[in-house]
């Protein structure tokens, strides 16, 4: 299975979307930051900062993060949360593409989060500057990612039960859970 950039624009929503409602659901904005790389189209991961009491502490992820009522909508939300995070400009950096369909994570607790995911091409390598939230970044190749070659098992310890999830294993970081997720429906999108 192959992965085209120019195919994923054909077949993502359009817009930055509508302001959420205000009926309490929590909800979040990532950003799928692609370039095109030493092995094809990759995309822009990073490492969380170990956190009490964040249930993404020390995993790898998209950028992103909660929404705040300042932001107009979700993809203001992304693109604020990048530049808080890796000191990104996405108005700048790089080109919007659309948004995928929004997930939630199994471990948002009981009454849940709804995560978007908004996908940007930076023609330019650009240079994230890491935040005290995140402790690395790495550009994970989607080809790879497509063709398996990147495919193991993670253990997850609990709690509340130990767990075998599958992943991605690249230059020492481990992708799974929900960024696998998000990330496997970007495969989907491209797919020519």
């Amino acid at each position: 299975m192959a992965f085209s950039v120019d195919v994923l624009g054909t077949r993502l929503v359009h817009g930055p979307g509508e302001p959420p409602p205000t009926d309490g659901q929590r909800r979040a904005a990532v950003a799928a930051v692609l370039h095109h790389g030493e092995h094809g189209p990759a995309v822009l991961l990073m490492k969380r900062a170990e956190r009490a009491g964040d249930p993404w502490s020390g995993q790898v992820s998209l950028p992103g993060g909660r929404y705040e009522p300042g932001d107009p909508h979700l993809h203001a939300t992304a693109v604020r949360e990048t530049h808080e995070e890796l000191a990104l400009s996405l108005a700048t950096d790089a080109r919007y593409v659309g948004r995928l369909a929004t997930l939630h994570p199994r471990n948002a607790g009981p009454n849940g989060m709804e995560v978007t995911p908004y996908v940007f091409v930076a023609e330019a390598l650009p240079a994230p500057r890491l935040s005290p939230e995140a402790v690395a970044t790495f550009w994970l190749p989607l080809t790879k990612c497509a063709l398996g070659e990147l495919d193991g098992t993670y253990d997850w310890p609990g709690p509340p039960m130990a767990m075998r999830f599958p992943c991605w294993q690249w230059d020492g970081f481990t992708v799974w859970g929900l960024t696998m997720r998000i990330l496997g429906d970007l495969l989907v999108a491209g797919r020519p």
